[in-house]
């Protein structure tokens, strides 16, 4: 039987008529809702003619998460009064729970991402929801470029709408060419902020690791809330683990502590979805509670301000999952939470001073994830650089080409970028493509169902209780009963179902730990570590590892390590899970990154030339050279120049002054006098320093040779105007009393210093190339007295104060009144009356 009552009660039931229309006459929408007002559950049902008097259409609904795909499916079917699996259905990895008379079937965007790949028509499918769009995760955001292409091309009457639980939708509108919006209004209840900070300073969050300090003041919280708050408490972390301490801590509260995320088994997220059987409850949710799922009964929110998302060293070769404050609509959508059945409140774990600070939004994935993924899929879709797509934000160039190496290296695409059969094989096996190269490869090598076991390890990290070493949370695995050994069951089915026939499944030979270390490795070759000893290791890809105290891992030779992260502030990364393997084994696995020659390379200050052996960044085998390739010395030598500068040549006081006349000269005539900037030097050092750089063979060799010298091959000789740097450029400028006074060029005008008395009757300042000098007027004792651009404004208006200074401190040299009328001298009075 439909229930009716609570159909007529969902607050999206005023916008469906709108909805309606604007699908009629575009085919495309965005349709914002606030959570809670029956999007996910209502419109569904109703475009599919399930209530009310539409046509009957299939429509296809894709969350973000299994969790929410699983609840939504649940919802709708009660709303008819029936289970899932008959008008109402849904599908996630591993889990498809359909029938027949399917009309409404809720969907992963990873399934849907699948299905378009095997069916770009669609074949049979109506209208497709892109449920909490505004999440931008990338696999819907790839979905709904897919949908675009689509209706493009082979499917215009398929209907699109993108759902979204905030109002900022101008942009999936444009995206949808100038779709309509349509916007419901939601029953939203007043919410108290209260500021709740911790009383001691907490350490920002870095890689996965969350302050304690913050946690327990979490867990205080909760128990405050408790005491000055009626009704049921979701409290927001970022994880799974701190949602597992914070529980620990609120043992002996008066209410049932539960904990959803996605990792939870379904009894208990249905538990939780239900509502309260009339015991006070306290749900510790990750931001899978944020929009995706709405919990009954909640009246406070308290929120840790903490929320993950992925992110990408691709120098480094390591992407994971990073703790980082949340942003401003994070926090909004959290406490709107507590006010969607009555009036709440939110407790906010951090200063009000600071709220201002966050991030308006968070980061689109595209921006910030590990693109390997989205770069096969591409490339199957037949768009390798994911050029044509429409999408919100365009892939970092950066991004895709490291995406595009680690799919050449795995054989997913040809060197055009095209897709490969075992790329499309890949593609379809629903894993990140390093892993699905590593059940094909390890399946061959081990047999499918233990190139499964590992791999479904991999695909989903295990819990911290398993410990970091891969072999033994395998066996763990195997015996375990807890909601993760189940997932890990269940995947390994898919996954060696997925395999076929032609998976090599006769094989199998080794023990657990050596196909542990081979599939992990298979999967990881940049992470695959050569110990240095004390629990360090230093991966192939050049950064360096650590162990925790207590490992049972810190004795092995070599690691194949599978997840580590690395703090911003420290060196190492932190190993949390890996395997140990032989060499044989990481040879085998990181054979494309072997490199066997001869080595030249400036190290700590000189020129090391050695014959190497190495996997990436670890040395298998080193050996001195005695007569090294001279091109190879070469470019050392010049990478030490690079690194250390121009100092390792020899700079005489005449050189370094040469230098600063052609800069003159470059900076106020420009070409044809050179740029003798370091960067323009460093760029061409072939151009000045040869024939004595090809005939360097140490950092001493360097020290040897004359930069003057080699500067003056840069000089403008085929024009001719080389030979005019001294009437350009004097070295020295003669005075009036004779004395020929060096220019000093390193300043942006050139520098006379000269004794006063030395310019006596000279009124027009001198110029070089154009340019008037400054002039530093000195004292007889050398000392400055002023300084001037302009000579004849000087000994109108400043001498006077010079000389009534000065005249008394050096009574014997001369100071006449009308410095024109004397003659300039560089002598003392009486001397100059001699002679």
């Amino acid at each position: 039987m439909i229930r009716t009552e609570a159909l007529d009660r969902l607050p999206v039931r005023t916008a469906v008529p709108a909805l309606r229309r604007a699908l009629d006459d575009r085919g495309v929408a965005v349709l914002c809702a606030p959570p809670g007002t029956g999007k996910t559950t209502l419109v569904p049902l109703v475009l599919a003619g399930l209530t009310g008097d539409g046509p009957v259409r299939r429509v296809v609904v894709a969350e973000p998460r299994r969790i929410a795909a699983r609840a939504a499916a649940r919802r709708m079917a009660w709303l008819l009064g029936e289970q899932p699996g008959g008008r109402i259905g849904f599908t996630a990895r591993g889990e498809r729970v359909v029938g027949r008379d399917t009309l409404v079937e809720v969907v992963t965007t990873g399934v849907l991402l699948q299905r378009l790949q095997r069916d770009q028509e669609l074949a049979g499918v109506d209208v497709v929801i892109i449920d909490e769009c505004h999440e931008r995760h990338l696999d819907a955001d790839t979905v709904a470029a897919f949908l675009l292409d689509v209706r493009e091309a082979i499917r215009p009457d398929l209907r699109l709408v993108a759902a979204s639980a905030t109002t900022d939708a101008e942009g999936w509108a444009r995206l949808l060419g100038d779709a309509p919006v349509i916007e419901a209004e939601g029953v939203s209840y007043p919410v108290e902020v209260v500021w709740a900070p911790p009383a001691r300073p907490v350490k920002p969050p870095h890689g996965m690791r969350v302050d304690p300090v913050l946690l327990t003041h979490v867990a205080a919280t909760v128990r405050r809330a408790l005491v000055e708050r009626d009704g049921d408490v979701l409290c927001f972390l970022p994880g799974v683990g701190e949602i597992s301490r914070v529980a620990g801590q609120l043992a002996g509260v008066d209410a049932e502590v539960l904990q959803v995320h996605g990792r939870a088994p379904a009894a208990v997220q249905d538990a939780v979805l239900a509502g309260s059987s009339g015991v006070r409850r306290v749900v510790l949710a990750t931001s899978v509670a944020e929009s995706s799922l709405t919990v009954p009964g909640v009246r406070v929110v308290v929120d840790s301000g903490l929320a993950r998302e992925p992110r990408t060293d691709h120098a480094r070769g390591l992407s994971a999952l990073t703790t980082v404050r949340a942003s401003q609509a994070a926090g909004r959508q959290r406490a709107g939470r507590a006010g969607r059945e009555a009036a709440g409140a939110v407790y906010r774990c951090w200063d009000q001073a600071e709220d201002g600070r966050l991030t308006r939004f968070p980061s689109p994935e595209i921006k910030v994830a590990d693109l390997a993924a989205f770069a096969l899929q591409a490339a199957c879709w037949g768009d390798p650089d994911a050029s044509s797509l429409a999408l919100l934000d365009p892939p970092p160039a950066g991004a895709m080409g490291a995406a595009r190496e680690v799919l050449e290296a795995i054989g997913a695409v040809d060197e055009a970028g095209r897709v490969t059969e075992r790329g499309v094989r890949m593609s379809r096996l629903g894993l990140h493509p390093r892993l699905a190269r590593a059940l094909l490869d390890g399946a061959r090598e081990a047999g499918a169902r233990r190139a499964a076991e590992v791999v479904a390890l991999l695909s989903e990290e295990p819990p911290r209780e398993y410990e970091d070493d891969l072999a033994a949370a395998l066996r763990t695995a195997r015996r375990g009963q807890d909601g993760y050994a189940a997932r890990w069951k269940q995947e390994v089915r898919r996954l060696s179902s997925s395999l076929g026939s032609d998976s090599g499944g006769t094989k199998g030979v080794g023990s657990d730990d050596a196909v542990v270390g081979l599939v992990a490795a298979l999967a990881f070759p940049e992470r695959v570590a050569r110990a240095r000893g004390d629990g360090a290791f230093l991966m192939v890809s050049g950064t360096g590892a650590e162990l925790r105290d207590g490992s049972r891992l810190r004795s092995a030779p070599w690691l194949a390590v599978a997840v580590a992260d690395r703090p911003s502030h420290a060196a190492s990364a932190r190993v949390r899970l890996a395997a140990v393997v032989d060499e044989p084994t990481a040879l085998l696995a990181a054979g494309h990154l072997r490199v066997r020659g001869e080595e030249v390379r400036w190290v700590d200050g000189e020129v090391v030339a050695r014959s190497v052996d190495r996997v990436g960044a670890v040395e298998l085998a080193v050996r001195p050279l005695r007569q090294p390739d001279p091109e190879l010395v070469r470019g050392a030598l010049v990478e030490g120049l690079g690194r250390e500068g121009l100092g390792l040549l020899r700079w005489t006081r005449d050189s370094e002054q040469f230098r600063l006349r052609l800069a003159f000269l470059h900076r106020v005539l420009g070409a044809p006098w050179p740029d003798v900037s370091d960067e323009a030097l460093l760029a061409e050092p072939g151009a000045w320093l040869e024939p004595e750089l090809s005939r360097a063979r140490r950092r001493s060799d360097l020290g040897r040779i004359d930069a003057g010298q080699a500067l003056r091959r840069l000089l403008p000789w085929a024009t001719g105007e080389a030979v005019r740097r001294d009437e350009l450029a004097p070295e020295r400028i003669e005075v009036p009393s004779g004395s020929r006074i060096r220019v000093e060029y390193g300043g942006e005008q050139p520098v006379l210093a000269v004794k006063l008395q030395e310019l006596f009757g000279l009124s027009e300042t001198p110029t070089v190339a154009g340019v008037p000098v400054l002039v530093h007027l000195l004292s007889p004792a050398g000392r400055p007295a002023a300084v001037t651009a302009d000579l004849a404004s000087f000994w109108q208006d400043g001498y006077k104060a010079v000389r009534a200074e000065l005249r008394g401190r050096y009574p014997k040299h001369p100071w006449p009144e009308d410095p024109a009328t004397v003659q300039a001298t560089r002598y003392t009075s009486a001397r100059l009356k001699r002679s």
